[in-house]
């Protein structure tokens, strides 16, 4: 694992060095009779997917010295995968068959066989790569003897049939026989063979056999996205119609000029609801400068998002190892600007004078809420030599993309924020004395609104989080981002007109601590999100062992927080516009 982090710390010098040996698959294009590399990752319980181990954990057999194996070294998200290419030393040539032939003996011992039972029975399955493309197998199964019991058996053969197109490889895929009991002191030959056909499917199209076309572009898939539009289109019109109904007549009653005493008397003992709080509605909320920090990280997150689902859309992303994380942790540290920006506005429209305390917390909180979770889940990786372990090498250049793009970037977007956010302009002046809140309904209570908030948003992505955990979760590759895009713009409308009602029924019940309440209104949707992933886990999955339940709850958690950042933030920034645009035409004292 370790020797994997030279990679990531001389990435000139191993490029350089293996540039000559893998110039054919990097351009995937091949001569007749040229070799082509059978590439061994990383095999594991197939009910558990991030339970990874080295291939060569198992005592298979290497047709040469161990030593002599050649390595791939991955980009950084190919490695914080869990991936690990190691040349099979298989003798395989471009459009040339080979009838079965032995590769390399498996001597069985006592502890082999012991290795080997306990992986079948735990239904191990492994993965490797030829061209960059995957090739799935189980290690072996279980047999009914002739008394019933599981007879362990081990597949010796490998079958591999690789479909071309002129110059270059289209389709591969594995098949195994010849299954042979496990015995102590037994020899088992592992034998390969290889047939090369040729295709019409262009190399364009060479990845479209991975994909689940019924799965993900069924009927329910598309009538959630319409339901969710539906809802958008009720939502926002609801929204519209009783706010603006109501705000008219509270404009027209409050700006009459023309009443008399008495009626002036009569509207004054009975005026209640948002006007009476003008005075203390822009108040400066309770610990800005964590809402600072929190609004403008999840900005960026969403700034972030939008990009990176854009870019996927554009560049199929899910073709390569790992693509998806690396552009998303590229993306994260040169849209850090955002954060900083936005932090450092609000927090300079709130009169904050901790400048050096809002820097470092914005630049920082996402990142370190991240790290503090992968720290734990990668001692426990390590713990178990798991391939999910992240290299020293890998940590350090994760750390470094922090500290010299993001970190500064973000110091950058803070300083610009404070300097171009203009003076403080609020529709109304704050008094001096902050008024009392007034006891109120249960359900107008901010945290009853709070958690209230998150249904809707939550009911928007609902079938979406299906497709989203069955893609990470059960070995289904994520392609239909065009579906993934229209839901979260979806979820942003939703998420900001929740927030608008949740915060105009805030101050109609004259509790003017609207800004942390818009905040957890919308961030509430992230609760729900990880109640589902609970229900997920147990209804959906047959994942067991304390690792992959680790693994699971960790990102689970790690994703839930950054959607309730996310949404919280779009939540509070859709609140703030609306409280400022109902107080700009009223008469403030």
């Amino acid at each position: 694992m370790f020797f994997q982090s030279r990679s990531l710390l001389f990435p000139l010098l191993i490029s350089l060095f293996l540039s000559s040996a893998f110039a054919s698959e990097s351009d995937h294009k091949y001569h007749r009779d040229e070799p082509v590399t059978l590439w061994v990752n990383k095999l594991g319980p197939y009910n558990n997917p991030q339970e990874t181990y080295n291939y060569y954990s198992l005592p298979f057999c290497h047709p040469l010295s161990n030593a002599s194996a050649g390595h791939k070294w991955g980009g950084l998200g190919e490695v914080l995968g869990g991936n690990e290419l190691i040349d099979s030393q298989i003798d395989i040539k471009f459009q040339k068959n080979v009838d079965k032939t032995v590769f390399c003996r498996i001597d069985l011992s006592e502890a082999k066989v012991k290795q080997f039972k306990d992986a079948i029975e735990n239904n191990y399955w492994f993965e490797f790569f030829m061209d960059d493309l995957p090739l799935w197998g189980y290690v072996g199964e279980l047999h009914p003897d002739k008394n019933g019991d599981g007879k362990h058996v081990l597949y010796t053969h490998k079958n591999i049939n690789v479909k071309y197109n002129n110059d270059q490889i289209i389709h591969v895929n594995l098949t195994q026989d010849i299954p042979k009991p496990l015995e102590v002191g037994k020899h088992l030959d592992m034998t390969y063979s290889v047939k090369w056909d040729s295709t019409n499917v262009t190399f364009g199209h060479r990845f479209d056999v991975y994909l689940d076309h019924p799965f993900f572009e069924h009927q329910i898939h598309w009538f959630s996205i319409f339901n969710s539009f539906m809802m958008v289109i009720f939502l926002t019109g609801l929204v519209s119609m009783i706010l603006m109904r109501t705000l008219r007549n509270d404009y027209a009653k409050y700006a009459r000029e023309d009443d008399d005493l008495e009626t002036l008397e009569r509207d004054v003992s009975e005026e209640s609801g948002w006007k009476l709080v003008h005075g203390d509605v822009f108040r400066p909320p309770r610990y800005l400068v964590i809402l600072s920090a929190v609004v403008g990280t999840g900005a960026q997150l969403a700034l972030l998002v939008l990009l990176v689902v854009l870019l996927a859309i554009i560049g199929m992303l899910y073709v390569g190892r790992g693509a998806i994380v690396t552009t998303f942790i590229v993306c994260y540290a040169l849209t850090s600007f955002i954060s900083g920006y936005v932090s450092g506005g609000m927090y300079s429209r709130n009169g904050g004078k901790n400048w050096i305390k809002s820097m470092i917390l914005t630049a920082s909180l996402f990142p370190f809420m991240c790290f503090g979770i992968g720290f734990i889940l990668n001692t426990i990786a390590i713990f178990y030599g798991s391939l999910a372990a992240i290299p020293f090498g890998t940590i350090v250049v994760v750390f470094v993309i922090w500290a010299f793009i993001s970190f500064p970037l973000a110091l950058l977007g803070t300083v610009v924020g404070r300097n171009w956010s203009g003076a403080l302009n609020n529709p109304c002046r704050v008094k001096t004395i902050p008024r009392p809140i007034p006891e109120k309904k249960w359900y107008l209570t901010p945290s009853v609104v709070s958690l209230m908030g998150g249904l809707l948003p939550f009911g928007s992505i609902f079938i979406e989080m299906y497709f989203v955990f069955t893609s990470f979760w059960n070995y289904k590759v994520y392609y239909v981002y065009g579906f993934m895009l229209l839901v979260f713009l979806i979820l942003i409308i939703v998420t900001v007109c929740v927030t608008i009602v949740g915060t105009y029924f805030l101050l109609n019940a004259e509790n003017y601590h609207w800004q942390w309440t818009s905040f957890f209104s919308a961030a509430s949707t992230s609760v729900y999100v990880y109640l589902y992933s609970i229900y997920y886990y147990y209804m959906k999955t047959k994942m067991s062992g304390f690792f992959q339940t680790s693994f699971y709850f960790g990102y689970t958690l790690m994703f839930s927080l950054g959607l309730g950042i996310l949404c919280g933030a779009v939540g509070f920034l859709g609140s703030n516009l609306f409280v400022r645009r109902i107080y700009r035409n009223i008469k403030c004292d």
